[in-house]
This record gives C-alpha cells, sequence and structure tokens, in this order.
C-alpha cells in the first residue's frame, strides 16, 4: 500500500459540464485541476458528492479520474469518491479508481438502506480487503441518515489497516475531538464542512476536504496552514473572512452555488444535472458580492 499524506486542504473537485449538463467538460476540468495545484492545494478529491457522482456514469468517473491524475503528475494526492450503498459496486468502483489512478479512495457511508453499525463496519472491511490502496471514509448523517459510531470506527482501524482517515461532516466538533483521543495518529480526521474548519483543527483534525477551494484554493489552503504552523490568531482571521462564501457554498444543494461561483470567475459553465438545479439567479448575485469583498473579479 502507497503511503501517502493526507493533511491540510484537499479540494472535493467539481466536475465541469457542457451548458446542456449532458457532457463533461475535460478542458475545465484540466484547467481547475492546474489552477488548484499551483495555488498550493495538498490534495484532491475528484467523484465525490461535490463533483456530482450519482449521476456521472461508469465510464465518466474513470475518465475524470484518469484526467485529473494525468494532470496533477503526481505533484499531489489523488484521492477519488467510490462509495455507494451498494458494497459490490463500492468494490468495483474502488478498483476501477485505482486502475484510473487514483492514489486512494473515498468511501461513503451506505445511504438510504440504512445499514446497521455492524452492516456499516463489515461494509467498510469488505472494500479494505478488495483494494490495495489507503481508504478515506466519509461519514455524513445529513446525506446518508446513518451515522458510524465511535465505537464501529475503532473496530474497522483495529481490523483494516489501509482504512487511514475519516472525513468527518458530522459537523460535531466534540466527535473529532474524542476520535483523536481515543486513536490517535492511528486515524487523520479531515473537516468535511469548510465552516468549521478552524475548529475542528484546533480539536485535532489535520485539515479540510473542501467545497469552497474550487474557488479559492489559496485562500482556504492559507488557513490550514495556518493553523499547521499554529498561528491560531492568523488564522482566525483568515478564516473569519472567509465564513460568508463558505456559507454562501450550501444554500442551496451542492454543487450549484460552487459553480454558480465558477461561472461568475469565467472557469465553467454553471451547469449540473438533474435532479439538482442550476443555482438561482438571486443566489449567483450574492456569491459575487461575498466574490467582491475578496477582491476578486466577477463578471
Amino acid at each position: 500500500m502507497a503511503d501517502i499524506s493526507i493533511k491540510g486542504t484537499f479540494t472535493a473537485l467539481v466536475t465541469p459540464l457542457a451548458s446542456d449538463g449532458e457532457s463533461v467538460d475535460f478542458e475545465a476540468l484540466q484547467q481547475l485541476v492546474v489552477r488548484q495545484i499551483d495555488a498550493g492545494v495538498s490534495g484532491l478529491v475528484p467523484c465525490g458528492t461535490t463533483g456530482e457522482t450519482p449521476t456521472l456514469s461508469a465510464g465518466e468517473q474513470r475518465e475524470v479520474i484518469q484526467q485529473v491524475a494525468k494532470v496533477a503528475k503526481g505533484r499531489v494526492p489523488i484521492i477519488a469518491g467510490s462509495g455507494s450503498n451498494s458494497t459490490a459496486k463500492s468494490i468495483e468502483a474502488s478498483q476501477a479508481a485505482c486502475e484510473a489512478g487514483a492514489d486512494g479512495v473515498m468511501i461513503v457511508t451506505p445511504y438510504y438502506n440504512k445499514p446497521s453499525q455492524d452492516g456499516m463496519r463489515e461494509h467498510v472491511l469488505a472494500v479494505a480487503r478488495e483494494v490495495d490502496c489507503p481508504i478515506v471514509v466519509y461519514n455524513i448523517p445529513g446525506r446518508s441518515v446513518v451515522d458510524l459510531a465511535l465505537e464501529t470506527t475503532e473496530q474497522i482501524c483495529r481490523q483494516a489497516p489501509n482504512v487511514v482517515a475519516l472525513k468527518d461532516a458530522t459537523g460535531n466538533v466534540l466527535r473529532c475531538q474524542e476520535l483523536k483521543r481515543r486513536l490517535g495518529d492511528r486515524l487523520t480526521v479531515m473537516c468535511g464542512d469548510d465552516a468549521l474548519t478552524l475548529p475542528m483543527m484546533a480539536a485535532g483534525a489535520s485539515g479540510v476536504v473542501s467545497v469552497t477551494s474550487n474557488l479559492l484554493p489559496e485562500q482556504v489552503s492559507e488557513v490550514t496552514k495556518l493553523m499547521a504552523r499554529g498561528d491560531l490568531a492568523a488564522a482566525r482571521q483568515a478564516h473569519y473572512r472567509l465564513l460568508p462564501i463558505h456559507g454562501l457554498m450550501f444554500v442551496e444543494p451542492n454543487p450549484g452555488p460552487c459553480k454558480a461561483g465558477a461561472a461568475l470567475l469565467g472557469q465553467m459553465s454553471a451547469a449540473v444535472r438533474l435532479p439538482l438545479l442550476a443555482a438561482r439567479q438571486a443566489t449567483s448575485e450574492q456569491i459575487a458580492a461575498a466574490l467582491g469583498e475578496l477582491g476578486l473579479v466577477t463578471s
């Protein structure tokens, strides 16, 4: 199993689409990756929820991962989203992601079918047995309805050495600090909510898997770098400056607002695929104002 560094700012990449939403805009995707790496992000996460994976075909997912890995050229680690509510499909997608060039995979707790804690444990362990790469478990109760318990996480860590990190999107800083108290360096915790990066890192998280960094990679990276250096005062100032844009990224279903911001910056179309809809004009105007406050030119 390859050893990769999971810390700092990992961007949960959007998947740029043509204006009609029918096809992936690979040129815009490649440019997005270049901007991210040039701005100093620590890693990239293609094909997560922000990447609209539920509406991408398996072929599109593979090509997105291939293109991201091709442009990255090993300069930053690539952790590809590959989880689903089917263990067999998660295994297949994880193997395909590694073959496409991902350095590791991120598997979400199974959604909709609401497995028990034992079921979630066995799901992760089954994937871990079948892929020879680092695995990040993604706990997001607000989307999956199930919440991976502390005890279940400990059981997974005891039995699956290649489970190396957890993306915590519970919104619960107490959960983060208890994970670190119990597991220490055995499990890296990454914040799954931009607005909580500062308190989560103060409690022991190693960084953030960020939506906002699609638009502001340098600024989001600055916060995690300052926190890693222990400069809390400067990190707090930088983080607070980003809070308005962090909030706007979720006033409508993700990634609609993020893509609206990218369209304002001339980086890609704002198109998303049904059942999602492009952000409303009022939301775009709010994002334009927030980006303007940060000194960015918007159309």
